[in-house]
This record gives C-alpha cells, sequence and structure tokens, in this order.
C-alpha cells in the first residue's frame, strides 16, 4: 500500500474496521476522548516485524484499538466507582459505631432475654435480605408500570446515596436524644448508661439495609454491563475492593477524629458521637452531589435499550 508507506505512524484500526465481527462491534464503541490513549493503538517504525509475517515486534508498545477503547471505558467510569467508597465508607464506621451505641443502652427483651451487643446488625442484613425481595417483585412492577422504562443502575444507586445520608441523620438524632438521657437522667450511677432501649437503633440499621438493597445491585448491574468484556469476569470483583477500602478508610478516619477531636473518648458517653455522625451525613451530602455530576457527564456504552415484546416497557 503506496499510502501506508509514506507515512511512518497511522491507526491501527485502519486495516481491521471492516473486519470487525458482531461481538466486536458490540464490546466498545470508539470514544474520541480522552485522545491521547489513542497514541497506544499509532504504528511507528520498528513495531512491526519485516521479516514478513506481519507480527508485532514490540507488543509493550503497540496496542490494538480495542485495548485502547476497554482503557477508555475505565476511566470514564473510575469517577463513579470513586464515588462508591464514599457510599461504603460511612456505612462501615456505622457498623462500629452502632454496636458502641448498643452496648450503652438496654439490650433487655423482656426480663430474661438480653440482645448481644454485636447482633444488632443483624437487623441490617435482615432489611437488606427483606427489600431486595420487595424491590424486584413489587417495587420495581410499580416503577415500570408508572414510567414505562426499567430503572436504570446510576437511579438505583442513587436512591442508595439518599437513603444512606437519611440514615446517618437518623443515627444522628437518636444519639443526641441518648446522650440527653444519659446526662440528665442516669448521671446519678456510678457509671452511666442510658435506659434507652437498644430498640432505637432498628430505624437508622434498616435504612442502611434498605440503601444497600438499592446501590449494591446497582453497582454490580452497572460494572457487569459497562466493563469491557475482556474484564467482565472481574467487574463484581470491585464491590468487594470498594468494602474493602471503604473498611480501611473507615478505620482511617475514626483514628483521625479521636486524635483531633473529643468526640469519641473511651467512653461514649462522655464524647459527643452524635458530632461524628452529622459529619459522616455531611460527607454523604457532598459525595451524593459529586455522584450527581458523574453520573450526569456518563453516557452508557454497553447497555443497549430495547424492548421487550410483551408489555412494550424500554430496558437499558
Amino acid at each position: 500500500n503506496p499510502s501506508a508507506t509514506s507515512r511512518p505512524r497511522f491507526f491501527t484500526c485502519c486495516s481491521i474496521d471492516v473486519r470487525l465481527d458482531n461481538a466486536a462491534r458490540s464490546s466498545v464503541p470508539y470514544n474520541p476522548q480522552p485522545r491521547f490513549l489513542n497514541r497506544a493503538s499509532l504504528k511507528a517504525e520498528g513495531d512491526i516485524k519485516t521479516d514478513g509475517s506481519g507480527t508485532i515486534a514490540k507488543p509493550w508498545r503497540l496496542c490494538s484499538v480495542q485495548q485502547v477503547e476497554d482503557l477508555k471505558t475505565l476511566v470514564r467510569i473510575l469517577p463513579l466507582w470513586s464515588s462508591s467508597i464514599f457510599l461504603s465508607t460511612p456505612v462501615a464506621i456505622h457498623s462500629s459505631l452502632t454496636v458502641l451505641q448498643a452496648l450503652n443502652m438496654d439490650r433487655h427483651l423482656g426480663q430474661h432475654l438480653k440482645i448481644p451487643a454485636g447482633s444488632i446488625l443483624v437487623i441490617e442484613i435482615v432489611a437488606c435480605a427483606i427489600f431486595l425481595t420487595l424491590i424486584d417483585r413489587f417495587l420495581w412492577l410499580t416503577w415500570q408500570n408508572l414510567t414505562r422504562k426499567s430503572p436504570s443502575p446510576l437511579q438505583r444507586i442513587g436512591v442508595g446515596h439518599v437513603l444512606n445520608v437519611l440514615a446517618m441523620a437518623v443515627s444522628a438524632l437518636v444519639e443526641s436524644k441518648r446522650l440527653k438521657m444519659v446526662h440528665h437522667h442516669d448521671r446519678d450511677q456510678s457509671q452511666p448508661r442510658s435506659s434507652m432501649l437498644a430498640l432505637w437503633l432498628v430505624p437508622q440499621l434498616s435504612l442502611v439495609g434498605i440503601g444497600e438493597a438499592f446501590h449494591y445491585p446497582g453497582q454490580v448491574s452497572l460494572y457487569y454491563q459497562e466493563f469491557p468484556a475482556s474484564l467482565r469476569s472481574t467487574a463484581t470483583a470491585m464491590i468487594a475492593l470498594i468494602i474493602g477500602i471503604a473498611f480501611y478508610l473507615g478505620t482511617a478516619i475514626i483514628d483521625f477524629v479521636r486524635r483531633v477531636t473529643s468526640w469519641l473518648p473511651d467512653n461514649i458517653n462522655n464524647g459527643r458521637l452524635d458530632n461524628v455522625y452529622w459529619m459522616l451525613t455531611v460527607v454523604g451530602v457532598l459525595n451524593f452531589g459529586y455522584y450527581l455530576a458523574c453520573s450526569r457527564s456518563y453516557k452508557y456504552q454497553n447497555v443497549e435499550k430495547q424492548v421487550d415484546a410483551d408489555t412494550n416497557y424500554t430496558y437499558g
């Protein structure tokens, strides 16, 4: 090809664009941004062996167009993924602080049954399990009947953000009430412990569980649908990575709060745990704003709009 020999560099897609099969066409469409990544698919002198075989001499220097587009997809989805870290971090902190609250509350159910403090977190799991069923069987059907569309993964995650903020705010209000009871009604005890029932923790734990029922399946759906086909098997592992980072980050935040404030002393009855929850509420609001900005600028790549023949609902 004379035109090819006259140019030292050209896109590798020039020779393969007419030979893409259906799988390659539906994997990742071409994205113009970020353009600087396109340089990885430019052939330079010496990249191709001169023995006539046409094989790549320096595979670490030359990438296929598909590999470049896969990387672009990861770069575009990374901001959404990072917002999920700060969505899970308050949940991780909340789990530890709720146990501390339960230790300083009345955990009796009747005269003979006392709930272990660590078992109070089961409420969160039960709420998540129940609402996963309700959401799948009832809420989404109602949504589809009203809007004629199936909720998108980003909408599900957004609802999870809102419920997470509400859970932190409710936690702050409950803790404020508990501290008032400790200081005003139980100060005559040698070791003040609120007479407030631990069942007051049920609303905040339920909200956290319901939020998880929204945003975790939404994240799984988003990453599995939007990740490149070559990385589809690792898409669901992004959730586990988020949870791991969130718990480590939560530990660092708690340590920082203990160092710079007096909100979390060894005895939380002498501290201001409610301020910690308000701080998490503010973090959740700011993170939700960041998520909205990311989601508004994000365009689905692999989710194709489909119409169900029976219900005529639009999916994707």
